[in-house]
């Protein structure tokens, strides 16, 4: 077991964002883990496991201990003539399941390609993209119960799956790590979605007619990165702002003002609208203060141009805030998880 002092947390979030943390480690399975947790060195220390760094702004040096989950492995556990169920650690790159999934014909992630982040993650954010969320395909994942120690499994029904939402991420949050997570996938007869976004009109620029999973996957990374920044390149979180759901009332009266806005039914009483078409309609789109900015293709995002401080993209988020809130009435929630 290593830990690390004072260690450096700017290779492990995407934003780029300098902040240390008082001890770092790192896990690669549940014994690993339960000795990190029993460990003096770490008694009474605030805990923050993290996957990908993807989905996390630090506005602050962490005072506690970072855990790194790098369990591996990719594997069948059974399969009939329809479906494969698919198991993969909680330390695996989720775009490499992906690829792996579309590279066997498995139906089912080719929606969710290039996604940042590790497979850990995914349950905890509920993460979807072009029509397809992760409970759609999700079979179970086993969790460490920090209390004890215990291995716990968890059925679709017991993650209360939501919007960008699961247990994990609420009541959760902090008392299970997630381990591995397991995938039911099909073998024939996929269900293509392929109606959301701009999948159609960037298959029917290929000449596609009739898409297959690969067809697909490669769609979908097309369109993100026409739009999305490469973390590499640009450190940002991805989506920043979850897409809000209004009482259809007020979807009508900003669809009356504004008959470009786009809207998505989300039950009944309730529209979806898109975060960034708002975010852009008050002018934040590719603007820069402080070395932080929103993008300049896709108003949802926000980056770090080179040197920003957390609390500087923080600032900025309540900026953005603020002003959708007062030109539509609608409040913006924040995606990314905040330290």
């Amino acid at each position: 077991m290593q830990l690390i002092a004072h260690a450096d947390l700017k290779p492990f979030n995407t934003f780029g964002i300098a902040a240390r943390a008082e001890r770092l480690a790192r896990f690669a399975d549940a014994d690993q883990l339960r000795a990190l947790l029993a460990a003096p060195e770490l008694a009474g220390m605030p805990r923050l496991v993290l996957g990908g760094g993807s989905n996390v702004l630090f506005t602050r040096d962490f005072p506690g201990a970072v855990l790194l989950n790098e369990v591996p492995g990719i594997a069948v556990e059974r399969r009939t003539d329809d479906h494969v169920w698919v198991k993969a650690g909680a330390g695996v790159a989720w775009h490499a399941l992906v690829m792996h999934a579309v590279a066997q014909d498995w139906g089912g992630l080719e929606n969710l390609s290039l996604i940042p982040g590790k497979v850990g993650a995914a349950p905890m954010q509920n993460i979807g993209a072009y029509g397809v969320e992760i409970k759609d395909c999700f079979e179970r994942l086993e969790a460490l119960r920090v209390s004890d120690g215990e291995l716990v499994t968890f059925h679709r029904a017991d993650c209360s799956f939501g919007y960008r939402e699961s247990f994990f991420k609420r009541e959760g949050r902090d008392r299970f790590i997630i381990l591995s997570v397991t995938f039911r996938l099909t073998l024939r007869h996929h269900a293509l979605r392929t109606a959301y976004g701009n999948i159609r009109d960037e298959l029917a620029r290929r000449s596609i007619t009739a898409p297959t999973i690969r067809d697909v996957s490669d769609a979908v990374i097309a369109i993100r990165r026409s739009k999305l920044p490469d973390p590499a390149v640009l450190g940002n979180a991805g989506s920043f702002f979850k897409n809000p759901v209004v009482p259809e009332a007020l979807a009508r009266r900003i669809k009356a003002a504004h008959p470009d806005a786009p809207t998505y039914p989300a039950g009944e009483g309730l529209v979806k609208l898109a975060a960034g078409w708002l975010i852009e309609q008050c002018g934040w789109k590719g603007r820069r203060i402080d070395g932080c900015g929103v993008h300049e293709r896709q108003a949802l995002v926000l980056v770090n141009h080179g040197g920003a401080t957390g609390s500087q993209v923080w600032d900025l988020s309540e900026q953005v805030l603020r002003s959708v809130q007062q030109r539509f009435g609608v409040e913006l929630e924040r995606e990314v998880n905040v330290i």
